[in-house]
This record gives C-alpha cells, sequence and structure tokens, in this order.
C-alpha cells in the first residue's frame, strides 16, 4: 500500500475520484474551497465553478439523474442554502454526496476557523421528514475512506448522504495509508431511458399524488427504511472502555482528537456515523452513571443523546473556533466535583 501525505480536503477529492465521482458543481468557500482546486486537473471529473452554492446542489441533481456521480462542496453558509434541494433529492430519491466542511456562524462567522454547528441543520434543514445518512470522520485517513463510504452509501439508499468535516481536519495535513476499498456501482437508470417521472411531489409509481395522506404516509415509510437499511452497513464507532470510571464522554469530529488525552480518566465513543444513531450507544452508556458531551457549539447532539437514552446528559459547549485542552479539563473537572 502506498503511504502519501495529504490534507483532509486533498484526502476527500483524491478518495471521490476512486469512488467513481463524474461531476462536481461547488462555489468557493473556506474551508472547503481545496476539494475544488484538487478536482480542477482531474481528467475523469467534469467540474462546474457555479455562481452560488443553490445552482450547485441543483447541478449535481441533474447530473446526478442523468447519470453521473454527483458532488458538491462547501461550508455551513453554503450547506444552509441547498437545504430545499436537499429534500429535493431525498423526496426524488437521488444518490449523490455534500460535504460540508463546519466553520464558526452564523451568517459567514469566522471563516477557517473550524466549528460543529451544523450537526441539527444535516437532520432536519430542509422541509418534511426525511431520514439523511451523515458520516462526520476525526481524520484525514478516515475522510479518505468515509468519502467511499459516503458515494456507496448514496448509491445503495438512493439519497443525498453527507459527509461532515470541519475546518480543523479539513486543514490537517496527516500520512495515510491509501486504500482501494469497494466501489459500488451505478444502478439508477438515467434520464430519459425509462419511464420513470421525477418530482418532488408526493408520489406513488412515479406519478404525483398530491391529496392523497395514505399515499404520502407510505411513501414517507419507504424512504425512512430503506434509510435504515442501508446505514446498518455502517455502523460506524469508537469506543475507548474504562471499567475504572463511572463517566462516558462522547464528542465527535476535530473535538473527539482531544478527548483521547482524557481516557485514563474517563471512557470514551465516538460516532463516526452521527445519523441514523446508532443505537449500540444503549448498551455501552449503560456501564456509565454519568455521560458528558463535548461539542463545538452551545448543544445539538447532546439533545439526540438525551432522546434516545431517556437520561440526563451533561454538555462541555466549545465557542469561537479554539480548541484549549486546560480549558477542557477545566469544565471536565467541575462537572465532576459538582457530581
Amino acid at each position: 500500500m502506498t503511504k502519501i501525505l495529504l490534507q483532509g480536503n486533498q484526502a476527500i477529492a483524491q478518495a471521490a475520484v476512486k469512488a467513481g465521482l463524474q461531476f462536481f458543481a461547488g462555489y468557493p468557500i473556506t474551508p472547503a474551497s481545496e476539494i475544488l482546486h484538487e478536482l480542477v486537473n482531474e481528467k475523469t471529473v467534469k467540474l462546474l465553478q457555479m455562481e452560488d452554492e443553490i445552482a450547485s446542489i441543483n447541478a449535481i441533481i441533474g447530473a446526478s439523474l442523468a447519470g453521473a456521480k454527483s458532488m458538491t462542496a462547501t461550508s455551513g453558509p453554503g450547506f444552509s442554502l441547498m437545504q430545499e434541494s436537499i429534500g429535493l433529492a431525498h423526496m426524488m430519491e437521488v444518490p449523490l454526496v455534500v460535504v460540508d466542511v463546519q466553520r464558526v456562524g452564523p451568517s459567514t462567522g469566522m471563516p477557517t476557523l473550524p466549528a460543529q454547528g451544523d450537526v441539527m441543520q444535516c437532520k432536519y434543514g430542509s422541509h418534511g421528514d426525511y431520514f439523511p445518512i451523515v458520516f462526520y470522520p476525526n481524520s484525514v485517513d478516515e475522510l479518505y475512506q468515509y468519502t467511499f463510504h459516503a458515494f456507496n452509501a448514496a448509491e445503495e439508499s438512493l439519497s443525498p448522504v453527507i459527509l461532515l468535516s470541519d475546518g480543523y481536519v479539513g486543514h490537517l495535513y496527516e500520512t495515510i495509508e491509501v486504500k482501494d476499498y469497494d466501489k459500488t456501482e451505478r444502478t439508477l437508470a438515467p434520464l430519459g431511458t425509462s419511464n420513470r417521472h421525477f418530482t418532488g411531489l408526493t408520489h406513488e409509481d412515479s406519478k404525483p399524488a398530491t391529496s392523497d395522506p395514505e399515499i404520502h404516509k407510505k411513501l414517507i415509510h419507504h424512504l425512512e427504511e430503506k434509510q435504515k437499511l442501508v446505514s446498518k452497513k455502517y455502523n460506524a464507532y469508537e469506543y475507548i472502555e474504562n471499567t475504572s470510571s463511572n463517566t462516558l464522554l462522547i464528542a465527535y469530529g476535530a473535538l473527539s482528537r482531544v478527548t483521547y488525552h482524557f481516557k485514563d480518566d474517563f471512557a470514551i465513543y465516538r460516532p463516526i456515523r452521527i445519523f441514523p444513531m446508532i443505537k449500540d450507544i444503549k448498551k455501552i452508556a449503560a456501564h456509565y452513571k454519568e455521560i458528558i458531551v463535548l461539542e463545538m457549539n452551545t448543544g445539538q447532539y447532546v439533545n439526540e443523546v438525551e432522546r434516545l437514552l431517556h437520561r440526563k446528559v451533561h454538555l462541555v459547549s466549545i465557542l469561537g473556533g479554539k480548541i484549549d485542552l486546560q480549558d477542557i479539563w477545566s469544565k471536565l473537572k467541575q462537572i465532576r466535583r459538582e457530581k
């Protein structure tokens, strides 16, 4: 296997090409722009720099419907603009990959510093009920690996798959082993080669049925069940057990790298597939008296964890794009003293 020094964003771009990427549309935005830059000279990828993120997401929907594996990459402000069309792609069952390299917000925020403020937007940002598959790696090697998985899961579920990153992991350089992962081939018939009618309206057998509640319920259940089925193939998480501790730390993405410093004092759980949530956390959490979620936001995933576990969960909130080890340790000790 070949070892190579790569930036996180470069790893995403190179893995996407290996996974079969044929079309990329995007608008430059820090800290995600290197993905676009890396793909410019790829001869197997048709690339368009669009006028904005709305045009970008609609372009890759169209390209995917035409038969091309497609991807876009953005950061929080651009991701917000894409939400309506992400919902459209779920409704039309269009496979594609959206990379969100998160930065501090809201609005244009702090353009280069990392944050984790788009977690809820991944799951709830668009209109109505849909059930996205979302991966959030914490290393360059995992960004490479889960770019493959994102493309495969998109093809298997016929849906948009979100690959979350952040300004730290996206700009991190690490030496990785470049591997060839299994690649799921396209099965969706290209637009114009079948009798399928693509619509964002409630439909049955590709035919609009806009005023029938029973058909809508059937459609939503179909969308939910296929996402659950496919996501089971990617039941990805990291668990570092600590039998001498009564406290479990939960963290993801860049912030989870910091928790490794505390593994002698706490157990650690790191979800990689953050949505749909992995039910194994219930068995893991049952061994610990206290649960603490660490996030680079004011608390987004902590609410999802509480809802799943049906118990009180503590939050360590890190804001402003800076990860300070001593500050985190002080906050953890404060929670421990209070208990």
